[in-house]
């Protein structure tokens, strides 16, 4: 076969570039956007994700620092400030809008899981690479729509898009259709995405890989995909009637056109409390390889973890309900949501005190991914307990829609957030084939921790005292809650740089390295690092993920090797 010019070989051709190294095996920007690696398009997502989490924080900093101090109608009156109320509502809601729809949902699973996922399995791609590459640009185009009503005056509903607000005519009536048509898009590049997923793992396990030889953050990937597919098509549902309404006048919201403004808020929660274990299920996943790995012990509980993710996912469907305790529905169904919501937080601490389990008498290294892991657990126990406070109806008619709800809902959500960072640092050696500086990674996770847990836990504070939530003005009681809480950001913001430069610059001069620098037993630590193309130069023979006695340091490369292979040369494959 004549050889290729590496800037004119398509992607099916990446192979006769550099079948050693996925980053080389092409070069130029249409080896990128025409791409079918797996891996490739992980980077597309993770750049794109990193991105616009910026431009969502950036919107959260903007409305942290509208807070600093109270008054701020009298202030803007007087041309002290320059946030209006109507900017406000639109900075609180790109932020909702942008962090959940664009960046949490996606995050774990298309940025991490797309890596990962075939190389856990010993395949070599996704099951549809094409629908995986058609997911990318869904999100992109998504993500453009929502970005465009910019232009047009942006939305200023919330992230919910609740009715009235979003089916009557506003200042930002232009912008609502291309933010509610972005979200369907994103809705379908979640389908896609999750559907994937779900094929490839019952469809490409290496022989011998049973369900109980994968890797847990497959067993999470798989109740994410259950989610994603089941509950995603009510969300672009809604959102189609949405536009009908909008653009038609015909009544299923508007009680002016015979509507009903609550039968959007159950069709919404119907998907969206699911949607929360679509951004929280792949980071309990990420959370027991880290444990395991830097707990140097086997995982404990290993089935009751994998059962704990499928009930999860069942149980999410039906507690949609307690979001709506003040909507009037009826106090029979509101108690039935309380019982059932209390129901899923078994699930919930069964993983966690799986994790305990695991680490106690473990051989633990504090390393910057097992930090992250460790700030998590802090994170969503403090989130999980305050959930029971909001499942509970009497004390919800007190809390709802109150600052206590923004602080639990950051403790659970955005707290993924740090297994995401934790995840990142725990794969980029293997995604980039380099070392980080593991001091200023420390000190960029600790700034992180510090930033959240001063913006937040005050909110709980001032929500319990009466605190509405997305207020422009407020008391001046709640002010040095809030000059708290704002500079909580700007610790954050920090922590997030220190952590973006010290990635950044380990490309330009960190160390190679090793195939498996932190000793884990899964199948993508048996691979080079950066992996090649179609990830091994072999056959893959799955083991037991979390089976530790396999392997031994390495002087020659510092880093770990297994005793027993778990790859098998291609010549000799062939042979066999």
């Amino acid at each position: 076969m004549s050889a290729i010019s590496p800037s004119m070989a398509p992607p099916m051709y990446d192979r006769e570039v550099d079948p050693k190294n996925y980053l080389k095996a092409g070069y130029g920007l249409s080896s990128w956007l025409l791409t079918l690696d797996h891996k490739r398009i992980s980077l597309l997502y993770l750049y794109g994700v990193g991105f616009m989490f910026l431009l969502g924080g950036l919107f959260a900093l903007l409305v942290r620092t509208t807070l600093l101090t109270a008054g701020n109608a009298e202030a803007f009156a007087a041309n002290k400030i320059w946030v209006s109320p109507d900017n406000y509502n639109r900075f609180f809601t790109l932020h909702g809008a942008i962090m959940v729809f664009i960046v949490i949902i996606p995050g774990i699973p298309a940025a991490l899981g797309n890596f990962v996922l075939p190389i856990m399995l010993g395949a070599k791609d996704v099951a549809f690479p094409r629908i995986n590459l058609l997911s990318w640009y869904m999100w992109l185009i998504g993500t453009l729509m929502i970005l465009s009503s910019l232009m047009y005056g942006a939305v200023d509903t919330g992230w919910t898009f609740y009715t009235p607000y979003s089916t009557t005519a506003g200042k930002a009536f232009a912008g609502m259709i291309p933010t509610v048509a972005g979200a369907f898009v994103l809705g379908f590049s979640s389908i896609f995405t999750g559907l994937n997923f779900i094929v490839t793992i019952h469809k490409l396990r290496r022989p011998g890989q049973t369900w109980f030889r994968l890797p847990l953050f497959l067993w999470s990937l798989y109740a994410t995909g259950l989610v994603q597919v089941l509950a995603t098509p009510v969300l672009g549902i809604t959102l189609v009637l949405l536009l009908v309404e909008r653009t038609m006048g015909m009544g299923f919201f508007n009680p002016e056109l015979g509507g009903d403004p609550v039968l959007f808020q159950h069709f919404f929660w119907f998907y969206s409390h699911p949607a929360v274990y679509i951004m929280i299920l792949p980071a309990f996943g990420v959370m027991s390889e880290l444990i395991s790995v830097f707990s140097h012990k086997h995982i404990f509980g290993y089935r009751f973890i994998a059962f704990s993710s499928v009930a999860i996912a069942l149980l999410g469907f039906l507690v949609w309900g307690h979001h709506m305790f003040t909507s009037g529905q009826s106090a029979v169904l509101s108690m039935i949501f309380s019982a059932i919501t209390f129901t899923i937080a078994v699930p919930s601490a069964i993983k966690v005190f799986n994790w305990l389990a695991t680490m106690y008498k473990g051989s633990i290294s504090l390393q910057t991914p097992m930090l992250y892991a460790l700030w998590f657990m802090w994170i969503f126990g403090i989130g999980g307990l305050t959930g029971l406070f909001l499942g509970t109806l009497a004390v919800d008619i007190h809390l709802h829609d109150t600052y206590f709800v923004v602080a639990h809902f950051h403790y659970v959500m955005a707290g993924t957030i740090f297994v995401l960072f934790g995840g990142i640092h725990y794969w980029w050696p293997k995604m980039y084939g380099r070392m980080y500086s593991e001091a200023p990674a420390a000190w960029a996770s600790f700034l992180l921790f510090l930033g959240f847990n001063l913006t937040f836990f005050p909110q709980f504070i001032m929500g319990s005292q009466g605190m509405p939530r997305r207020y422009y003005n407020y008391a001046d009681q709640y002010q040095i809650y809030h000059q708290v809480s704002s500079a909580g950001s700007y610790v954050m913001a920090a922590g997030m740089l220190l952590m973006m430069y010290n990635l950044a610059a380990s490309l330009r001069s960190g160390r190679k390295a090793p195939d498996n620098p932190w000793g884990s037993n899964s199948l993508e630590w048996h691979t080079s690092s950066p992996p090649p193309l179609e990830n091994f130069n072999g056959d893959a023979f799955p083991g037991d993920p979390y089976d530790y006695h396999n392997l031994e340091w390495d002087e020659k490369i510092e880093g770990f090797r297994a005793k027993e292979p778990l790859i098998r040369p291609a010549r000799v494959a062939a042979a066999h």
